[in-house]
């Protein structure tokens, strides 16, 4: 990290962060500033826990603000899959790249939720699903997308989708992206019928979320590419910049009745305004239960759409937020200002 930072080395944005003690700041890797003395830096794996050790954001590198995409390198391993979505790219191949195997294993499990090698398998699976979905055949769907036999990827296929793929071609899946904002990036998941997930990659609840997400709706999480996803991205990015106070998503969250009726109370919360726990209990039919509410409020999986962030203690104070106060504090300021969260 130390020589990273020191080299300016702009693939390492969004891995770490470097905080100042000189200065008190904290900045991406690429940052242009003049560069510290090593024994002056000290290094945070996440935005939250840079500025919870005290840190405030660079204004040059805007660590707070949203790249628009995906490091350098990861762009690269994309743009190789798309170039060739049914190839298997071993550790050699990306060795050839310029790419470490585990950094690459880290960075997807970290931001996709799988590693780099379930990556590339969940979007052949899911390929080979919508091309079954289009009326292909049986062989095209398995040959084609990169399987040397059928019965491979039969047993690939049901273990990703629960099925086999004779069964599969009125089934759906849960298409999973991730989306950068100026509060993080962000893992988001349709089904056909609405956006189902919407969570910051750092989160510690993050695997347990997804976990939820799949078990709740019983189909499986594949990266790739959705039209709800293009609404969301879109939908996001006016939010971001001000422009928008409400979403116009459909959204599949199913939960307990009560924290779906918690959840549901929280979307009649208009933009802008706030209201306590012990408020939301009791549009919640639940006086009193402000312990409960809050643990609905911390199980919503479709976080800014679903404005669990709209919540505060009774006295003006944040309190809790799975995403990190900071962001909490962040969104509640775009929303009072209007201002746009963006570099």
């Amino acid at each position: 990290m130390e020589r990273a930072f020191l080299e300016g080395d702009v693939s390492f944005d969004g891995l770490f962060f470097t905080g100042v003690r000189t200065t008190g700041i904290f900045c991406r890797p690429s940052c242009p500033a003049r560069k510290p003395k090593p024994e002056n830096c000290e290094y945070f794996g996440t935005v939250k826990e840079a500025m919870f050790a005290g840190y405030r954001a660079c204004r040059r590198c805007d660590p707070l603000g949203a790249n628009g995409r995906p490091p350098e390198w990861v762009a690269k391993l994309i743009a190789q899959l798309d170039a060739n979505p049914e190839a298997r790219l071993q550790a050699a191949d990306l060795l050839a790249l310029g790419v470490e195997p585990a950094r690459a294993r880290r960075w997807f499990q970290q931001h996709h939720g799988m590693t780099f090698a379930a990556f590339c398998r969940a979007r052949r699976l899911g390929r080979a699903l919508g091309e079954l979905r289009a009326g292909g055949s049986l062989d095209d769907a398995a040959l084609g997308h990169g399987f040397d036999s059928h019965s491979g990827f039969r047993e690939a296929f049901a273990k990703q989708f629960g099925a086999p793929p004779g069964q599969a071609r009125e089934g759906d899946c849960v298409t999973t992206a991730l989306i950068e904002s100026p509060v993080g990036p962000l893992l988001c998941g349709a089904v056909g019928k609405g956006i189902c997930l919407l969570e910051f990659t750092d989160r510690r609840r993050i695997e347990k979320q997804m976990e939820a997400v799949t078990r709740r709706l019983g189909l499986a999480l594949v990266p790739g590419d959705h039209p709800l996803l293009d609404t969301l991205r879109r939908e996001l990015a006016e939010y971001f910049e001000g422009k928008r106070r409400e979403f116009t998503l459909p959204l599949v969250a199913p939960g307990t009745e009560f924290q779906e009726r918690v959840w549901a109370e929280l979307c009649r919360i208009p933009y802008g305004i706030t209201i306590s726990y012990e408020e939301l209990a009791n549009r919640s039919g639940r006086a009193g239960a402000q312990r409960a509410v809050g643990t609905a409020n911390g199980m919503n999986r479709i976080a800014i759409v679903i404005p669990c962030h709209r919540v505060v203690n009774k006295s003006g104070e944040l309190g809790g937020y799975g995403g990190g106060l900071w962001r909490k504090q962040l969104l509640l300021e775009l929303e009072r200002t209007g201002k746009p969260m963006v570099r």
